[in-house]
């Protein structure tokens, strides 16, 4: 892949081709990931994980990739232990990561923080999340699942349900199942819509947008139930974030009439918004995602680091 010594801030950096060829090599990683191959390709590799934002899935994903792959991990885990409670600036952070490590990992409750961060570092930057912005690994991991529950990705019928103005996570892959010709369905409270700009910019691409604010509706036909929580975090108002918690709930009776192969999946962690009892059910397909994210970014660091070429 051509991904050799680049940074990954947006979905929007790769062509459907570069995931295409991404995903194939995510699903060779796969027994690497299980711990029944063994190879280490950056057993001479350092990569620092700067988390300024609270992470578990995320963040151990990585570590466990980097750690697969023979690799070490340096860890930023609280920015509060950092020099950054000192006054430093989030560029000078990043430049003196860029001389310790062969990669950076970032994540900011900033939008843009990626980006700049970027611009800062000597190193290849991979965005682990940026405020409300690009979540790009978090969408590379939910089409490999996607793919592997489905065999394609070309015209798959998705609900993304839940919080779409401030879920990083939908505005990342609602722009990849658009070069896979996917019809999106959204469903969201009123005042979580997905913002305007990201709208326009669909529609630019030819997206097929279907607003369907009733969930039993929007389940009926789908292949996959995309749910994301409604982040408390990103709401400067904790009474506009009371207005909308709670507003609604996929549980075994929601997923009666639902199609027989529909895979309901969560980037995680969830707070309410799916019943455990869907743990049990056929549709269940989160924990198997979050497995998916040790392969996908096993793949992602090989490309990135890995020796050129190979």
């Amino acid at each position: 892949m051509a991904l050799h010594g680049r940074d990954i801030i947006s979905i929007r950096d790769l062509s459907r081709e570069e995931i295409e060829e991404f995903l194939a090599a995510s699903r060779k990683m796969i027994p690497y990931a299980e711990g029944t191959k063994v190879a280490h390709p950056l057993a001479d590799k350092i990569v620092a994980m700067a988390f300024f934002e609270p992470s578990t899935r995320t963040r151990l994903s990585f570590e466990a990739a980097v750690q697969r792959l023979g690799g070490t991990c340096i860890t930023i885990a609280d920015a509060s232990v950092t020099s950054m409670r000192k006054g430093e600036s989030l560029h000078d952070t990043i430049r003196m990561l860029s001389s310790y490590a062969d990669a950076i990992v970032i994540r900011h409750p900033n939008e843009g923080s990626a980006r700049l961060a970027a611009r800062a570092s000597e190193r290849p930057v991979i965005n682990a999340g940026d405020g409300a912005g690009q979540h790009p690994t978090q969408t590379l991991l939910d089409l490999a699942t996607m793919q592997e529950a489905f065999e394609t990705l070309s015209g798959l019928k998705v609900v993304l349900l839940g919080d779409l103005k401030y879920g990083r996570t939908v505005h990342s892959l609602a722009h990849a199942l658009t070069l896979f010709g996917s019809e999106l369905i959204l469903c969201a409270p009123p005042t979580l819509g997905l913002p305007e700009a990201t709208r326009t910019r669909l529609e630019q691409m030819g997206a097929r947008l279907v607003e369907e604010p009733n969930l039993e509706r929007a389940v009926h036909d789908a292949d996959v139930l995309y749910v994301t929580r409604i982040q408390k975090e990103r709401f400067g108002d904790e009474a506009e974030y009371r207005k909308v918690a709670g507003s609604y709930r996929v549980d075994a009776a929601l997923l009666r009439a639902a199609k027989p192969r529909l895979a309901v999946m969560h980037p995680l962690p969830r707070a309410g918004e799916i019943a455990p009892e869907v743990d049990e059910t056929p549709h269940a397909t989160y924990f198997r995602q979050a497995f998916l994210a040790v392969p996908v970014r096993m793949a992602l660091l090989d490309a990135i680091l890995g020796k050129k070429g190979a």
